[in-house]
């Protein structure tokens, strides 16, 4: 079975988050791929902070972090709500 055959029963929504250049193709990858997938896409967000880091110099590393503050949060609601 392929992706293609897959998708045509995802909803709408989710097809069209798929087509998506770069950030729809590591998630269809994540979720119809190899499990070790989710590694991979881990590894280049970190390589891509740090690269922002060393081009941008401190802010490039602080206002990554600045902007996870929000998910962060979310998910620690998550995780209380039970």
């Amino acid at each position: 079975m392929t992706i293609a055959a897959d998708t045509r029963a995802l909803p709408f929504w989710q097809r069209m988050f798929f087509k998506i250049p770069v950030l729809g193709w590591v998630a269809r990858d994540l979720m119809f791929g190899d499990k070790n997938n989710v590694w991979f896409a881990l590894i280049g967000f970190f390589s891509l902070w740090m690269s922002s880091a060393l081009t941008f110099g401190l802010p490039g590393l602080y206002l990554p972090a600045l902007a996870l503050v929000p998910v962060i949060f979310v998910i620690l609601l998550l995780i209380t709500k039970g």
